[in-house]
């Protein structure tokens, strides 16, 4: 099994980091964790309006077919979140540990 970690980087609709991340914490992470995911950290550029956080999966799917579980899960449904509602831009990209 491989695997896979993405860098992801948010940049959050002003003045709605500080819900953007409540949400995180209590929705998203959990559900995340639930279906064999790993937060590797989250950070917050205040400056920037952005959120930054790791997340890895290592199992019998790739990252992208467990990406897709989180999705169509009937839990992802029921939270009502739509990122588009707080996101401006996101940028999502695999890396490699090497240190």
């Amino acid at each position: 099994m491989t695997r896979t970690t993405q860098l992801r980087t948010y940049t959050v609709r002003e003045g709605m980091l500080d819900e953007w991340v409540e949400r995180w914490q209590a929705e998203i992470v959990p559900l995340r964790l639930e279906l064999g995911f790993t937060i590797g950290g989250a950070w917050i550029d205040r400056e920037r309006s952005q959120f930054v956080w790791l997340i890895s999966y290592e199992g019998p799917e790739t990252f992208a077919e467990r990406n897709a579980m989180y999705w169509a899960s009937p839990a992802r449904t029921a939270m009502g979140l739509d990122p588009d509602d707080y996101l401006v831009t996101t940028d999502d990209r695999t890396v490699e540990e090497r240190y």
